[in-house]
């Protein structure tokens, strides 16, 4: 109930943080994805399977990150996400 001080609601704070750990999964693929690009192998060539230790490296740093959920869940604590509810706000104009 400590996570729901500022909307009073538990399933909002859950949606803010919900949405707020898609983000960063997104990011944190996205960044993942172009440091892997750069050891793609363009050849098709089935038979030549190359490991490379900075590819290896560069997965284990992403897999001992934290989950973005534990990340977005931190943020929301910290007050370092800005959210708003267009319902609610309409609720106060009338």
């Amino acid at each position: 109930m400590d996570l729901c001080k500022d909307t009073g609601n538990v399933y909002e704070t859950v949606a803010i943080i919900a949405k707020r750990a898609n983000q960063i999964s997104v990011e944190i693929k996205n960044d993942l994805s172009k440091k892997l690009a750069e050891f793609a192998s363009y050849n098709d060539n089935l038979e030549e399977v190359f490991e490379n230790r900075e590819q290896i490296e560069i997965s284990r740093y992403y897999e001992k990150l934290p989950k973005p959920t534990l990340i977005a869940t931190q943020e929301y604590i910290e007050g370092k996400i800005y959210y708003r509810n267009p319902a609610k706000e309409k609720e106060k104009l009338q």
